[in-house]
């Protein structure tokens, strides 16, 4: 066995993953939570325009939230990489090739929302288009984020579930906190395929599906952040592992 499992030192990582995932989650709150309830009207295109204009410094401090949101998520993937390969490398890497699709769709998605300021205030769109074309074609832009960001969360509800049975067989995290991200995953994919393809039903069920994900993720992130992993339970793990091939 190499000895890079015995010279990495898990306890700093997994708290700078908490904190990581602390800020991320706190940001998206604030972005999707805070600022897009406050100003997107569903279904009335006319007043989200006039909420956006009005309160367009709010919009785009929300906007950088969300971008802020997927260059934290890169470092706190390779943490997560550091901590859960010792528990099967091969699972750690598919993990990591649905979140890095995941991240790669959700930083796209975050393109129609920079857009939607400039189609409502720019003026040559606005001597070319009446203002309800624009109204129209900026509501426009926020559906397609809405698409393309259920999209990036069905391949993270994939990457959750992988979390969720890692976690679980690891034994130096507790294996609550790996069902709870099972059930966060199970949450997003239900959610998110609903809303693609089933939006009636995904109106019964959301917002209420998404307390799981909510709590499975805080739970693993304030672990990360408070506790940490078990050293003693790492250094088994990394024992038993010597010499084996994955």
């Amino acid at each position: 066995m190499p000895n890079r499992y015995v010279e990495f030192s898990p306890q700093r990582y997994a708290r700078l993953g908490g904190a990581l995932y602390l800020a991320i989650i706190v940001l998206g709150a604030f972005a999707e939570g805070f600022v897009t309830n406050k100003l997107v009207v569903t279904g009335n295109a006319a007043a989200t325009a006039h909420n956006i204009l009005t309160s367009s410094s709010l919009w785009r401090f929300g906007v950088v939230g969300n971008f802020i949101v997927v260059v934290l998520a890169v470092p706190l993937l390779w943490i997560e990489y550091l901590l859960l390969r010792l528990v099967s490398k091969r699972l750690m890497l598919l993990a990591v090739m649905f979140n890095l699709v995941s991240l790669a769709v959700e930083a796209i998605s975050k393109l129609f929302l920079i857009v939607v300021i400039p189609t409502l205030s720019t003026s040559g769109y606005l001597r070319a288009f009446s203002p309800d074309q624009l109204q129209v074609l900026a509501n426009l832009a926020l559906r397609a984020h809405d698409v393309a960001f259920d999209i990036a969360l069905i391949f993270f509800g994939v990457t959750c579930l992988i979390y969720g049975y890692l976690i679980f067989r690891s034994g130096f995290l507790p294996k609550t906190i790996g069902v709870l991200m099972q059930l966060a995953g199970w949450s997003y994919l239900t959610a998110c395929f609903s809303a693609l393809f089933a939006p009636a039903f995904a109106d019964l069920i959301s917002p209420a599906i998404l307390i799981l994900p909510l709590i499975g993720e805080t739970s693993f992130c304030l672990w990360l952040l408070v506790k940490g992993v078990n050293v003693a339970k790492w250094q088994e793990c990394v024992s038993a592992r010597t010499g084996s091939v994955d």
